[in-house]
């Protein structure tokens, strides 16, 4: 019987290059985000290998959450997989001169955005005794670094949080594991810097980054491991970047 995974930030960079990858190898999908039209162009695209549904939410909003995961059809009902990708960087700043928005749409969305949607879904994991989780994290929560702060600080919560989830949804059987990538190219810079196209590009020149399909990639593997196994968690970097501060970039 096929396996449903449930991804929320399913409309592009990671979320999207694993829901392809999903997709080619069996996986049903129910695919979350906050932009319908490219959802429904994702659903379009890969209906024609699984079953698809999407779900049109903010993670940040807990009573949207708990609608959109109750709306689902019976079809879809049993989730097999969850991956909580949705997350964002918001500015690049020293702490004193940190934006109030941006600290709370980063907390709001790394941490608290992840725990309403994992609320939402463990129930019937629980009762069922079984399930996987993954959880989308950074180096960032391995390590601080310049101007990082509260975008650090937030992906320390998803370390966190994996690592207390993992132990108190043992006694049911869940898996749980982080998955926590360097530098990926992805749309993570134009949204850290607000649509400055140069200072994003500028992030990935002189060296060769991660592309999502490489987390994909990454996340398929875990996902397909025999269920004794279980990837707690993982560490990922292109062969260029040794930290979040050293990267040898040619240039």
């Amino acid at each position: 019987m096929s396996k449903t995974a449930f991804i929320t930030g399913a409309t592009s960079g990671i979320g999207k290059a694993t829901a392809e990858l999903f997709a080619k190898n069996g996986i049903n999908l129910i695919l979350c985000g906050r932009r319908q039209e490219r959802l429904d162009d994702l659903k379009n695209k890969l209906e024609k290998r699984v079953r698809v549904f999407t779900l049109n939410f903010d993670v940040r909003n807990k009573a949207s959450v708990q609608q959109a995961v109750a709306s689902l059809p019976e079809e879809f009902s049993k989730i097999d997989m969850l991956v909580n990708n949705a997350g964002n960087a918001h500015g690049l700043d020293p702490i004193e001169e940190g934006n109030l928005d941006d600290w709370d749409a980063m907390l709001d969305i790394n941490v608290k955005g992840l725990l309403y949607v994992s609320k939402a879904i463990l129930p019937q994991m629980i009762k069922r005794k079984e399930g996987h989780i993954i959880n989308i994290g950074s180096t960032a929560g391995k390590e601080v670094y310049p101007k990082g702060n509260v975008y650090c600080a937030s992906k320390h919560a998803v370390d966190a949080i994996n690592q207390g989830m993992r132990i108190d949804l043992n006694q049911y059987g869940i898996r749980v594991g982080a998955v926590n990538p360097g530098l990926v190219e992805t749309e993570f810079s134009n949204v850290r810097f607000k649509g400055d196209d140069e200072r994003a590009n500028d992030v990935y020149k002189g060296f060769t980054p991660l592309k999502p399909e490489d987390i994909a990639d990454v996340i398929y593997f875990v996902v397909t491991r025999p269920y004794h196994v279980n990837i707690a968690d993982l560490v990922v970097m292109p062969t260029a970047q040794a930290s979040s501060t050293i990267v040898n970039k040619k240039v």
